[in-house]
């Protein structure tokens, strides 16, 4: 493994870490200043506003992280597998494999967060919750 594929998967690792733990500020120091993050519920969206909705609305959430994979064709991309257990401060758990795909500027800082998961099952859990 490459020194930069080492530093995409400690950031993936870390961004779990803080995402489960829900603080938000500890997660967008990850992000470059001009990080863009995708939504499937509200679109793309910058890392701050979207992490501090995150997590006003989460209650204690769990992450089972499952694998972190580096591209292959050198670009400063990796993906992180995870099962998701979203709690909501208001209502219920909502559980969810997720693929977040990860882009890294220069300095290893997230440039780019496009998170993919199936909506479908969960939106009637969510509610107006997370809109």
């Amino acid at each position: 493994m490459t020194s930069a594929q080492s530093l995409y998967t400690s950031r993936i690792r870390e961004y779990l870490s803080q995402l489960e733990r829900g603080d938000a500020a500890a997660i967008c120091a990850l992000f470059a200043s001009d990080a863009q993050v995708y939504s499937p519920l509200l679109g793309w969206v910058s890392p701050r506003p979207f992490f501090e909705k995150l997590s006003a609305a989460s209650g204690q959430s769990s992450i089972t992280p499952i694998d972190v994979c580096v591209s292959t064709t050198g670009a400063a991309r990796a993906t992180g597998y995870f099962v998701y257990e979203w709690a909501l401060k208001d209502g219920p758990t909502v559980r969810f494999e997720c693929v977040d795909v990860f882009e890294f500027d220069e300095a290893g800082r997230i440039a780019r967060l496009l998170i993919i998961y199936d909506t479908y099952p969960i939106r009637a859990s969510l509610g107006g919750s997370f809109s």
